[in-house]
């Protein structure tokens, strides 16, 4: 499939001089468009490109929440400095409202044009209200009357009604009504919310064949309108969607009681700012002026989104018993090195004892995240050698085997301290759920360090042996959460290394106690030493490509924004050194630029995973690519990374698992099947693999395909 390249930052908003960086948000708009192309790429099974369509749209609506919320309060504040990229606030704005609507307008004919006609290829059909038969009709009332008519709550708009809230991201109709014998002028307004806890698609009886066909739920209501308003002469009717910012929390020296101060702004963030109205095509002027009026809102906030679709509902297609429209399913495979034939039993001993022998890194999901984070805390938690149990938690899941764990190890008399972030973005509040139940189990609970997120994912277990205490370790690049850690790669090194666990406890009496900015031997600690050791490398590759020596970089991460790491990127393209860049999502750096950055290559991978792992390598003027220095990394090279959270890199010693890591990368660089390469004016390019492909390469079956076949060859 070919798919037409796009632009980062559209050209009438390049200066005449191009600046040395990209917009980041429109850079991040790009890589949504990377998810869209994966909807319409139909070498993708048929239910899996109608998830990768309702991601696309999920994080569209998150980045209005976000990004589009901060810069309207830039705006708001009267904020108009030039950003590095040269635009302003309002240019911004304007550049991405010009992109997400190309954007939609892409998303409208995928939809339209592939995604529909495949599925009504396959039986599986969405019906009109209008198209139904007599006796479906009836069946559909008589479905609303019974599920959904007791829960709708029409809301008034008049002298004595106030213009209700409208919660984020929910579906509603307005309506323009008048009583009978009124005039036009005395029209009154409501607002009718569709339930947020009700599936979209509604499933219409078949006569037994094989076809699943689906009635939209909002048309149903659509179409049952007059019984909510018995009486009335209704006029006008439209769907609209309102996106709220995400706000913005507090300072944490503004506040002495953190938890508190998260659960204040919790209640705050659900009435937030409107930053968006998404309405439908060809809205009645009287209902959309009605609304961005009593919003708040500018038109320049308003977005058309076609009617009959529920694009961001597409996952619910999921449910039905279809494999041969999915991706073949994938059981992630044992690590080698923590199997039986390893000599690796079920004893909480024997597991620790073969991390004494030599580290062991992990690649999720191709290897099992159960069956190594979670078994390691599992097993502290089961072994009675063990004393003490730390770990930091950010996101995990809401039924969570550490959580789990971690109690379990407090009420047996273990020493337990675990840091839960309570500010990670949008699962604050189950967060504050997780620091509550973990503290009434006895576990020492902090919340995080003022001024700082902790964003490292790290566990620490101290056990009692024969020649005294020895701390075992867990750093990794994602979170400890076993929902995603089935659909994100991610990297974990489990060590029981002297210098990587010195380190280790020395960051946790930092997180948990008292303590100014120490010394990491081993580690990369932001924000103390990361930044100003990835300086030094950097550094050391362009030294060496000056003397003739080589010099090389890979860097694998999700983002990069930093300003300062690009510029010496820069200086290290210009001194020689060869620098490899796969960035997942937005890129600021400017790749390809002649005297600049020809040296440096960027691409992009996105498919069946979302790409987590961050994976950095300086070549140190070694031959070999298993060489050098490589790190994983819980951080992206963005400035909030290396300078507002509390990070860990940890360095990867185990010829064994340098070997792992050189792999990913030759992998990634050689994919052509899920990979879009940068180029100096900001447009991605999909590669499209040769004829001649083999086809379990990464050069015929892409990243993903490749790195599981290799996986099955390490059981």
């Amino acid at each position: 499939m070919t798919t037409p390249a796009s632009s980062a930052t559209p050209a009438s908003d390049i200066p005449d001089e191009q600046p040395l960086f990209f917009n980041r948000d429109l850079s991040w708009l790009e890589f949504n468009r990377r998810v869209l192309a994966l909807a319409g790429d139909e070498d993708i099974p048929l239910l899996e490109r109608c998830r990768f369509m309702a991601i696309f749209t999920t994080n569209l609506d998150e980045f209005f929440m976000k990004r589009v919320g901060l810069i309207k309060r830039q705006v708001h504040a009267g904020i108009d400095q030039v950003a590095p990229d040269g635009l302003r606030p309002r240019q911004q704005l304007q550049a991405i409202r010009a992109l997400v609507t190309d954007l939609e307008v892409e998303q409208t004919r995928v939809y339209q044009k592939s995604l529909l006609p495949a599925l009504a290829a396959q039986g599986i059909e969405f019906v009109s209200y209008k198209a139904l038969t007599a006796r479906e009709r009836t069946w559909a009332n008589e479905w609303y009357r019974v599920n959904i008519f007791p829960a709708l709550t029409p809301l008034a708009v008049d002298p004595t009604h106030r213009f209700p809230f409208i919660s984020n991201l929910s579906d509603n109709l307005a309506v323009a009504a008048t009583f009978p014998g009124a005039t036009d002028d005395d029209r009154v307004y409501a607002r009718v919310k569709v339930p947020p806890n009700i599936r979209r698609f509604i499933t219409l009886p078949t006569r037994g064949d094989a076809r699943h066909r689906f009635l939209l739920l909002p048309e149903l209501v659509r179409h049952n309108l007059a019984g909510l308003f018995p009486g009335m002469n209704l006029h006008a009717q439209v769907f609209f969607r309102v996106t709220r910012m995400a706000g913005i929390q507090k300072d944490d020296l503004e506040t002495i009681n953190m938890l508190q101060s998260v659960e204040d702004d919790l209640k705050a963030r659900r009435f937030a700012r409107a930053v968006r109205l998404e309405i439908e095509p060809d809205a009645p002027p009287v209902l959309q002026r009605w609304l961005v009026d009593k919003l708040s809102l500018e038109p320049q906030d308003v977005y058309e989104q076609t009617g009959d679709a529920e694009y961001a509902h597409l996952g619910e297609l999921w449910s039905l018993e279809r494999p041969d429209l999915k991706f073949a399913p994938w059981k992630p495979v044992p690590p080698r090195r923590l199997s039986p034939e390893a000599g690796v039993t079920k004893s909480p001993a024997q597991f620790f004892a073969q991390l004494r022998k030599h580290d062991v890194l992990v690649h999720h999901p191709y290897e099992s995240f159960n069956a190594s984070a979670e078994r390691f805390i599992a097993a502290a938690a089961a072994d009675p050698d063990v004393i003490t149990i730390k770990q930091t938690l950010y996101r995990t899941s809401p039924d969570s085997p550490f959580v789990e764990n971690l109690v379990r190890a407090a009420e047996s008399g273990k020493q337990v301290a675990c840091l839960v972030e309570v500010r990670a973005r949008f699962d604050e509040g189950r967060n504050v759920r997780f620091a509550r139940q973990l503290e009434k189990a006895g576990v020492h609970v902090a919340y995080g360090v003022m001024g700082l997120k902790t964003h490292c994912k790290t566990s620490l277990v101290v056990r009692r042996e024969s020649r005294g205490l020895r701390c075992y370790a867990h750093l990794g690049t994602g979170n400890y959460h076993p929902k995603t850690a089935q659909l994100y790669t991610d990297v974990g090194l489990l060590t029981a290394d002297p210098e990587i666990t010195s380190d280790l406890v020395t960051l946790f009496n930092f997180l948990t106690g008292l303590s100014a900015a120490q010394n990491y031997k081993a580690l990369l600690i932001a924000p103390f030493n990361m930044r100003s050791e990835f300086y030094a490398r950097i550094a050391r590759e362009a030294d060496l490509a000056r003397r003739g020596r080589g010099g090389y970089i890979f860097a694998k991460m999700n983002a990069l924004e930093d300003r300062e790491i690009t510029q010496r990127l820069y200086d290290a393209s210009q001194a020689g050194v060869r620098i490899d860049l796969v960035v997942r999502g937005f890129c600021c750096l400017r790749p390809g630029v002649p005297g600049l950055s020809e040296n440096i290559r960027v691409m992009s991978v996105v498919g069946r995973f979302l790409e987590h792992s961050r994976i950095f390598h300086f070549g140190a003027g070694q031959q070999d690519p298993c060489d050098g220095e490589w790190y994983i990394s819980s951080a992206d090279w963005m400035y909030r990374n290396l300078s507002n959270r509390v990070e860990a890199a940890v360095p990867v010693r185990d010829p064994q698992a340098r070997a792992r890591l050189a792999q990913i990368r030759e992998v990634m660089l050689a994919d052509r099947r899920n990979a879009w390469d940068l180029n100096a004016e900001g447009t991605y390019a999909r590669r499209t693999p040769a004829a001649d492909a083999p086809a379990g390469s990464p050069e015929g079956a892409g990243t993903f395909a490749a790195l599981m076949q290799a996986a099955t060859r390490l059981e």
